[in-house]
């Protein structure tokens, strides 16, 4: 028996072709993304600097990972550039405010009305418009914008724009700890109790409890491998089979191939499918709450959603240090001694979006593009593997007997198939 379920609300759509056992069982699902935007094709020809301005519109809501993604690619491709602390710090700052302005949009927007609870469009809106306000401070607008450039960055912010920054993470602590937990955010950091936040009052108690109320604490395990290939002064890279962390990771060992079935490309690590994610950088960084539920309940929905909730107060909080170390008296930008019309080299970018690992790769001959080649999360956990060898998604939808339940599972994950297609 077959069944095809068409996949929205994900920043755009999927189609799930379910094939049941004769228990009547998900024995297999083909994942079809069903368009392409080209982004890496319009790339070829283009001047290196272009990609500044064309990669944000990869995606509508994480177009700012795929900004720092591609500067940090360009300056690979130079030896010895310079670039401030100042910068980096600034760069950081914005691209952790957009992933929290992403975590509020997919629990709200997604995750809670798959729930049977409705869409809590305020809830997602009023938190997520005033850490944007945070972005547009520093970067000039979002989304779009292009303000991170090889070199450092075009903005340069007074202390009294920084104050404004403040003022609006202290906002969205204060909207996280009345809303999503009803507690105390420093608390909540610190608790290691996964069973204590079934008692709290809040919107993730609510989904928790709904999920064990319908007996869902093990639904969605798939490998238990975790990937991290973004570095900064937050997350640590590397890999994890189960609780067996390591910190070597080679980028060469990376495989991307066509799926004749989708327009999204498969991508593997050493011929493996790996999550990355939220989850995956909690297991990397030993979050001691997600060890427990993780210890509990194994690679399961209930995991990944406290996961990516926690990762909320963790980067307010991470933020609010970034800015005490900051030196408004730096140099924004130090210009390459090269200009990049003279470059022919290859480089490569990687960032920790919300969804996961980024890669962007490029190839330049004279300042041109020669070849582009972007690695989006979705890749690695929504990748159309074989019944020999399934993604990640397809391994955690496996054995469930109920097709709304396995779109809980596959939108777990947070799926954007816009900035998955190329």
């Amino acid at each position: 028996m077959n069944k095809v379920k068409l996949i929205e609300k994900i920043e755009g759509e999927a189609k799930l072709n379910f094939s049941f056992d004769e228990d009547k069982k998900i024995g297999f699902v083909d994942i079809e993304f069903l368009s392409t935007r080209n982004i890496e094709t319009i790339l070829e020809g283009k001047s290196a600097l272009d990609a500044l301005v064309i990669n944000p519109r990869v995606c509508g809501i994480c177009g700012h990972a795929h900004l720092i993604a591609t500067v940090k690619a360009l300056e690979d491709c130079y030896t010895n550039l310079q670039i401030s602390q100042k910068a980096k710090i600034l760069r950081e700052l914005t691209l952790n405010f957009e992933l929290i302005q992403n975590h509020f949009k997919w629990f709200y927007l997604t995750i809670m009305p798959l729930f049977g609870h409705k869409q809590y469009l305020l809830k997602a809106t009023k938190p997520s418009s005033t850490i944007n306000k945070a972005i547009a401070v520093i970067g000039g607008q979002y989304p779009h914008n292009s303000y991170a450039i090889v070199g450092g960055v075009v903005c340069e912010p007074t202390q009294l724009d920084m104050i404004k920054v403040v003022n609006y993470i202290d906002e969205v602590i204060k909207y996280f700890e009345q809303n999503m937990v009803v507690a105390n955010s420093k608390d909540f950091l610190q608790c290691d109790s996964i069973e204590k936040l079934f008692s709290l009052d809040g919107d993730l108690a609510t989904i928790l409890n709904d999920i064990k109320n319908n007996f869902w604490q093990q639904v969605g395990k798939s490998y238990d491998r975790f990937l991290v290939f973004g570095n900064n002064s937050y997350f640590n890279g590397g890999k994890a089979n189960h609780t067996r962390v390591s910190q070597n990771l080679n980028i060469n060992d990376i495989k991307e191939f066509e799926n004749q079935k989708s327009y999204a490309k498969n991508v593997t690590y050493k011929d493996k499918y790996y999550e990355v994610g939220p989850l995956s950088r909690a297991m990397l960084n030993k979050t001691p709450l997600i060890k427990e539920a993780h210890r509990k309940y194994g690679d399961s929905i209930l995991t990944r959603i406290v996961a990516r909730v926690c990762e909320i107060p963790q980067l307010l909080n991470h933020s609010q240090k970034l800015i005490k170390e900051l030196n408004l008296d730096e140099p924004s930008f130090i210009a390459p001694k090269i200009d990049i019309s003279k470059i022919s080299s290859s480089g490569v970018g990687i960032v920790e979006a919300a969804r996961g690992s980024l890669i962007h790769k490029v190839n330049l001959e004279n300042g041109i593009i020669k070849k582009y080649d972007i690695i989006t999360p979705t890749q690695w956990n929504l990748s159309n593997g074989t019944k020999q060898n399934q993604s990640t998604s397809q391994k955690a939808m496996i054995g469930l007997d109920n097709i709304d339940l396995a779109q809980i599972v596959f939108k777990s994950f947070d799926v954007c198939s816009v900035c998955t297609t190329h």
